[in-house]
């Protein structure tokens, strides 16, 4: 259904969107989606650095036998 929409239905709808809306509502809401997707990806960066420095502290442990043959 959607993909013969094609460039002049989807132009149709950016200019019923900025009638509807105004130029100053979609720029700001704009700007919180930059924001949620900053935010986004901050936290998917901060997930993968947890991982890793539990993965390193994981390697880091080893036995008590094994610290005192050392």
């Amino acid at each position: 259904m959607l993909n013969n929409i094609g460039l002049p239905g989807l132009l149709l709808i950016a200019v019923v969107v900025l009638v509807l809306f105004g130029r100053g509502k979609i720029s700001s809401l704009m700007g919180e989606v930059g924001k949620g997707i900053t935010a986004f990806k901050k936290g998917v960066d901060d997930g993968k650095q947890e991982i890793e420095d539990s993965i390193e502290t994981a390697r880091d442990v080893t036995p008590e036998e094994e610290k005192d043959k050392a």
